[in-house]
């Protein structure tokens, strides 16, 4: 059998290898595996195992950045017709019923199957320490607790910034921010795609395009575009110049403190 033979059988029986895992759809790992054959899939082994003092030496780099922070942090003072938000048992019963089981459970190692499966008992208390926790515009530290993992960014590590901190939250403080996010004023841009219900990087690209093809279709034109990528934007946000901004954009005093 020569060369092209030798090459043409391989070619056939990796293509029926692949195949094979598509037979029975009811098996989604044989399809997972089809498909990450398909796709030359490799798991990138993590690039921090191993290291004890990796944890200190990124508590300390984080740590920099609110050093360099020099803007006190101060609650304003609510005016008297100012309205608290306040949460009722149906704001809290629609995310308890919906929790993802699967979902990787917070500091507090609750699952998400345990409090889904206990909703019923569980909406009213937590319905009461979020409304107080708004009235007193105050957080319990143990909510605000978080594992933190470090995930390297790109293959090769050579400094801190390299990792992306995931952090593990309780799912209740979870539903809680996108409550909150739900009564953002609509005074928000409209083109701001991050951290907006219902918006996303794909919205982005595709008014970008939009914009730049109806532009160039007439005769004549050009444009000129520029992308600016901020080094450790979150790390270095200045909270007092945030709710700031928050209450120029019509968030009440309260909800501003909390949040601060």
């Amino acid at each position: 059998m020569n060369n092209h033979n030798i090459i043409r059988a391989a070619k056939c029986a990796h293509a029926q290898r692949i195949r094979s895992h598509f037979q029975d759809s009811g098996d989604t790992w044989r399809m997972w595996q089809g498909i990450q054959a398909i796709i030359n899939y490799r798991i990138t082994p993590p690039a921090c195992d191993g290291d004890a003092s990796l944890p200190e030496a990124l508590n300390s780099f984080y740590a920099w950045f609110e050093t360099q922070n020099n803007v006190a942090a101060r609650k304003t003072i609510s005016p008297p017709n100012n309205q608290v938000l306040l949460l009722t048992t149906a704001n809290m019963r629609k995310p308890l019923c919906k929790v993802n089981p699967q979902k990787t459970a917070g500091p507090d190692n609750i699952s998400g199957r345990v409090l889904r499966e206990c909703e019923h008992h569980l909406v009213d208390v937590l319905t009461d320490i979020f409304n107080i926790s708004l009235s007193h515009a105050t957080v319990p530290t143990c909510f605000k607790t978080t594992i933190i993992i470090p995930v390297p960014k790109k293959s090769s590590v050579s400094y801190l910034n390299d990792y992306h901190p995931v952090a593990l939250t309780r799912f209740i403080m979870k539903w809680f921010g996108k409550h909150i996010k739900t009564v953002l004023p609509p005074s928000l841009d409209a083109q701001q795609f991050a951290y907006h219900q219902n918006h996303s990087i794909d919205d982005a690209i595709v008014i970008t395009l939009h914009l730049a093809i109806s532009h160039l279709d007439k005769k004549f034109t050009y444009m000129l575009m520029l992308f600016r990528n901020f080094t450790s934007a979150f790390n270095t946000l200045i909270p007092q110049h945030l709710i700031g901004k928050l209450s120029l954009l019509g968030l009440n005093a309260s909800l501003c403190n909390w949040i601060l």
